[in-house]
């Protein structure tokens, strides 16, 4: 199976570069699932319906998303009604929505993708291990699935990489999102499951982690309060992984980042 999995969307930027790219690497790449972090696509801050649809019918098949998944309160019903979007599976029992699901394909394979978010300075959710184990009670990749997805959805390096060797043999990819810089760490890890600690962004370089630079700046010199930040909205970089998997086992076969466009040097798979 051939995955791409973008990271976090930030703002117009990211979602244009998105819209108008995945399209060409669903063709170039002989795509067969399309997974992207969704959760700062509504300026910033949560997703909406619309942007969802915008994603769906441009070629994405599975959207995660974080800890700005209520940002926008009108996403609730969309939540519960659809999927294809996906929130962190460790939020209390009861929160709306999936956090994990299994999707077929076409011809006849499926994908199981999940999220978990992290709790080193994050918000205090349940146990990520924990939900991850449950989410694996009744799959196996390579035999109840083909392939299986992990986004850990976390602000600690330590947390990812736990994450990764927690789950090394169980599943095709853990990938890590949400801090919105790519790391240099895509590999595979020696039980087969693809590794990195974050994807990176969806959006303009030139800026804060994707917001408006003077603004962030003077957050950190005045230490007054000014309001939101705005996403930047110059030009735009699609940062991603590709992962391909040995059909006889699910675990990968080949791993690799993927960077078109904007400020960072491009990057296609080997």
């Amino acid at each position: 199976m051939r995955v791409l999995f973008c990271g976090d969307v930030v703002g117009r930027a990211g979602r244009q570069i998105v819209v108008e790219r995945v399209p060409e690497l669903r063709r170039r790449l002989r795509l067969d699932v399309v997974v992207v972090n969704g959760e700062n696509a509504a300026h910033g801050y949560g997703i909406t319906a619309e942007i969802c649809r915008e994603f769906f019918d441009a070629g994405v098949d599975v959207i995660t998303g974080g800890n700005h998944s209520w940002d926008r309160r009108e996403i609730v019903p969309f939540i519960t009604s659809d999927i294809r979007l996906l929130r962190p599976l460790n939020y209390p029992e009861g929160t709306p929505g999936w956090g994990a699901a299994v999707y077929p394909l076409k011809d006849g394979r499926n994908i199981m993708v999940f999220q978990v978010m992290g709790r080193l300075f994050m918000d205090p959710l349940d146990d990520p291990f924990a939900a991850a184990t449950r989410a694996l009670l009744n799959h196996r990749v390579g035999q109840s699935v083909d392939c299986i997805v992990v986004d850990i959805h976390a602000e600690a390096t330590s947390e990812k990489a736990s994450m990764g060797a927690f789950l090394d043999g169980r599943v095709s990819l853990v990938a890590g999102t949400h801090t919105h810089v790519p790391t240099a760490d895509a590999r595979i890890l020696p039980g087969g499951t693809a590794y990195i600690t974050d994807i990176g962004m969806c959006g303009d370089y030139d800026s804060v982690i994707g917001m408006d630079k003077e603004q962030a700046i003077a957050r950190f010199i005045r230490k007054i309060p000014s309001g939101r930040l705005e996403p930047a909205t110059g030009l735009a970089t699609l940062a991603a992984v590709f992962l391909e998997t040995d059909p006889a086992t699910g675990l990968a076969k080949s791993f690799s980042p993927v960077r078109l466009g904007g400020h960072l040097s491009e990057h296609w798979p080997q």
